[in-house]
């Protein structure tokens, strides 16, 4: 399964790579009390643009094989 920038944070914790790629990028979802309830629909673009994280970076390395 690729991971786009549309995927849920819940999918990419269920990638065998997710967590740890969140982690390498410092993804502050990962320890939010309020992310926990919303990771089903809370989409990894989103949380990139309002982090100014470096999405294709976090793509690319999720979706390396």
């Amino acid at each position: 399964m690729k991971i786009t920038k549309d995927s849920t944070v819940e999918s990419i914790l269920n990638h065998p790579k997710g967590r740890e790629v969140l982690a390498k990028h410092q993804v502050p979802c990962m320890g939010c009390p309020m992310a926990a309830m919303e990771l089903s629909y809370l989409k990894i673009g989103d949380v990139a643009e309002k982090y100014d994280l470096d999405i294709e970076s976090i793509l690319e390395d999720i979706n390396e094989e």
